[in-house]
């Protein structure tokens, strides 16, 4: 129970108490519970979608509305993450000062092109599956395949890149087989899902991995460059993932 309190209480903005107790082991465990945390999230985003495709609103403004929900049921966290990241990757400084750039909670040039790039992406992509009929699985999907990739990010053996905050309390949490084990689930689930509506399996699968490796190939460079991972970087690994999902399941 305190493991999923404290990951409904970090990655949505549901009202819930507290955890009682906050270790590594709790951690480890609410990164595991992150997509299951966000499925009240999923279901609303995956409704607007539906119900943008019954009033008849063009499929892009749905997919706007859809994207807009799912920033302000996150308080915009995971957008944030994203453009601190994108100023500290871009920064000509040394990595005490690129996490510096990080901290400062300005957002420069970079943050902004990267939000948005990613913004429009996702919005596009996911009008493109509202065209193709299968908008609320994809909206849905979208959202708990970026959440899924929480479990990558803390995996054992990557590092905080700095001391304090969330990333420094996550960092290493989650053993790599729970790890494998969540991703293996997540993209199976995904293909099961994918066969209600008549979408190929293969289709949603692949859909699912171009996310994760997405995520994953921004998470090397992000431990590369900064020696590890921060909430920041957990963040963007989230909207880069959901972008790759949506992109993966943008057309017939």
């Amino acid at each position: 129970m305190n493991a999923l309190l404290l990951a409904v209480g970090t990655l949505t903005a549901l009202p819930v108490p507290a955890p009682r107790a906050v270790n590594s082991r709790v951690a480890g465990r609410a990164m595991l519970l992150a997509p299951i945390a966000v499925l009240p999230l999923a279901v609303l985003v995956g409704g607007l979608a539906a119900a943008g495709e019954a009033l008849g609103l063009p499929a892009l403004l749905t997919a706007l509305l859809c994207v807009g929900a799912g920033a302000l049921g996150t308080r915009g966290l995971h957008w944030d993450g994203l453009a601190d990241t994108a100023d500290g990757l871009s920064s000509s400084y040394d990595r005490d000062r690129a996490l510096e750039v990080m901290r400062s909670g300005d957002i420069g040039p970079s943050g902004v092109v990267a939000v948005v790039l990613v913004l429009g992406g996702q919005a596009a992509a996911l009008a493109g599956a509202i065209a193709a009929g299968h908008g609320p699985f994809a909206a849905v999907v979208g959202v708990l395949a970026g959440r899924m990739v929480l479990a990558l990010c803390c995996v054992r053996g990557i590092p905080a890149a700095r001391s304090g905050g969330l990333g420094a309390t996550v960092a290493g949490t989650v053993g790599r087989s729970a790890a494998t084990a969540a991703l293996v689930v997540g993209v199976g689930l995904a293909a099961a899902g994918s066969l209600v509506i008549a979408l190929s399996a293969w289709r949603a699968a692949l859909a699912v991995a171009v996310g994760v490796l997405g995520a994953a190939l921004l998470l090397a460079r992000c431990v590369r460059r900064l020696g590890g991972v921060t909430g920041d970087v957990l963040g963007a690994c989230v909207e880069i993932a959901t972008l790759g999902t949506l992109v993966g399941l943008s057309f017939n």
